[in-house]
């Protein structure tokens, strides 16, 4: 009898259901890291502030989540956990949206399938799916009772062919605008049949006016607070309370702003361990906001000291200067907002010129732009850090005759003494095709010269994309060249009067073109986007030149310690061999 007892206790334990832990707990208890996805493989052990966005997941009463993040505070990690345990516990159908395909790809293959393969828990819960073809796909994934899938937010067709109760949106400031409109809104719209909802939306932010900051501002605003050791007060960690002794930005510490008490980075740890969520916005119910930032995170190259050390050598210049708002503050980048003073601009005109150069100069690139009765040069020199606008040419002439091209030619085999001793030429250009009735005039010029880094070049919006890119489509080689993006960083180191400075030949013309846009913000079915549009009245063709100019710098690989080397002794400097990548070996 004692047998057949134990059987039946064995049998009904099987077919109770586990235990109801909370999800932080949960996570704790089940998901393990692989060495692929964290420095620190093994069980996952959260920090408080990541407790508490688990705590809101787990309240019934909340179906929106929003997290203002850097990087550095284990987000993605904290997302896959997530998956992994509505996976395991609430099955449902769950979307995860990601800025491009490629990004979608390699979250599912790479952090999901890591932590999957990793954690017992979660091994051989997902099967890949079936598309409509009957084709297994990665990122399509069932698993008893509800599935995962993984889409980009720039295809509208993959967002609405979905009816999800878990809808997961990471770096929603990448997310570009599509023929359907804001994504967001069309991902959000596959929810409305859950009740019980949760929409989860994390990003770090890029600019005052994105989408991330937008939804925070609708939340409940939380701000993650820490304890101080010596007052017991507190407060969050913002970058204006971080201070360190004049030269040593290793010995950097935490000035409590409650009582003004120096703490230390060995007391860190101990404080965000006691730290606290606390809401700002108390009245908004349903929707809570998180703002974290690295000055609270745990991890080694989070110190207090390192972060102070990157701060200093990013301060330079505005775009490494973002790059440190974005990323490790977890704040947006607010740009300036006012015109530029085309006078102000010609009255930082220096002492120097094409031929007189500035030691600083190692590269010179040109940027060309054509009308229909001339081409506007301008020619670029690249230090370090700074960049010089050495000249501005027009070269007259009907750009459908040889005359304006040979001279343009002429211009960019032109060598100019340094003065240092060596010379320099011009190593790159991009000259603007964009243009549909003189794309092919362009390209018979540039075609024969692709080994002189002289490319074709067409301009296209979004803040996002690189300087400079090759284009995967077929026919003559074209570069696209990110306007928006280095229009972003030329008028911030405009408007904070460094990183660019201009010779003294330069004509008042030159700054007046220069000065023909303004940054603004419109509204776009409704969601406000940044852009550039041009003063009314204003010609624009030495602002485009300029550009250009400056993305023929990513065509340009050269080694900046030998290129020093070179131009102070009475050689040219050797240009690096141009290596033009066959289609046909890529196959």
């Amino acid at each position: 009898m004692a047998t057949i007892e134990l059987c039946r206790k064995a049998a009904l334990d099987a077919l109770r259901p586990p235990p109801a832990l909370a999800l932080a707990d949960w996570i704790e208890s089940n998901i393990f890291l692989p060495s692929t996805v964290s420095a620190t493989p093994g069980r996952m052990r959260l920090w408080a502030y990541q407790r508490g966005i688990c705590e809101a997941l787990d309240d019934p009463e909340i179906s929106r989540v929003t997290i203002l993040k850097s990087a550095r505070i284990g987000y993605t990690s904290l997302l896959t956990a997530v998956i992994g345990a509505n996976v395991a516990n609430s099955p449902a159908p769950i979307l995860v949206v990601q800025p491009t395909s490629d990004d979608a790809r390699d979250y599912a293959t790479g952090d999901v399938d890591g932590v999957f393969d990793a954690s017992p828990a979660l091994r051989g819960l997902l099967r890949e799916d079936a598309d409509e073809n009957g084709r297994s796909t990665m990122l399509n994934r069932r698993f008893p009772g509800g599935s995962v899938k993984f889409v980009a937010a720039r295809s509208p067709r993959t967002l609405r062919r979905h009816n999800v109760k878990i809808l997961l949106m990471d770096e929603i400031d990448g997310f570009e605008m599509t023929a359907e409109g804001d994504p967001i809104s069309v991902a959000e719209k596959r929810t409305l049949a859950f009740r019980d909802r949760k929409i989860v939306a994390g990003s770090t932010p890029v600019f005052d006016h994105g989408p991330a900051s937008r939804l925070y501002a609708k939340s409940d605003q939380r701000v993650f607070e820490v304890k101080c050791p010596s007052c017991d007060e507190f407060s969050e960690v913002r970058w204006a309370d971080i201070r360190w002794p004049e030269g040593q930005p290793e010995a950097a510490y935490w000035t409590c702003p409650a009582n003004g008490c120096a703490v230390d980075e060995r007391h860190k740890p101990a404080m965000v361990a006691q730290g606290r969520w606390r809401a700002t916005v108390p009245g908004v119910t349903g929707h809570a906001g998180f703002r974290i930032n690295a000055l609270v995170s745990p991890h080694a190259n989070a110190r207090w000291g390192a972060l102070a050390q990157e701060f200093i050598e990013a301060k330079s210049a505005p775009e490494t200067l973002q790059t440190f708002v974005n990323l490790v503050l977890g704040e947006p980048w607010r740009a300036e907002g006012e015109d530029l003073d085309e006078t102000a601009l010609a009255n930082r005109r220096e002492a120097f010129a094409l031929t007189d150069l500035p030691e600083d100069v190692l590269i010179l690139t040109a940027g060309v732009d054509v009308q229909d009765d001339r081409l506007e040069c301008v020619i670029m020199g690249h230090g370090r850090a700074d960049l010089f606008v050495l000249d501005h040419r027009i070269l007259w002439g009907p750009v459908d005759s040889d005359a304006p091209w040979q001279d343009l030619d002429a211009l960019l085999r032109e060598t100019i003494t340094h003065p240092k001793g060596g010379t320099l030429g011009i190593d790159a250009a991009v000259i603007d095709s964009s243009d549909g009735g003189h794309t092919d005039i362009v390209h018979a010029f540039t075609r024969p010269r692709l080994a002189r880094r002289i490319v074709s070049g067409k301009g296209v919006s979004g803040f996002s994309r690189p300087f400079l890119q090759r284009s995967a489509g077929k026919g003559a080689p074209l570069w696209l060249v990110g306007v928006d993006a280095i229009k972003s960083q030329l008028f911030a180191r405009l408007s904070r009067g460094q990183g660019v400075r201009f010779a003294q030949p330069l004509e008042p013309v030159f700054f007046e073109q220069l000065a023909s846009e303004r940054r603004v913000v419109r509204y776009v079915r409704g969601r406000p986007e940044a852009r550039f549009e041009r003063i009314k009245g204003r010609r624009a063709e030495t602002l485009d030149a300029t550009v250009y100019a400056w993305a023929a710098r990513s065509l340009i690989g050269v080694n900046l310690d030998q290129r020093e080397q070179d131009v102070a002794s009475a050689a040219a400097p050797k240009r690096a061999p141009a290596v033009i990548k066959s289609a046909w070996l890529e196959r």
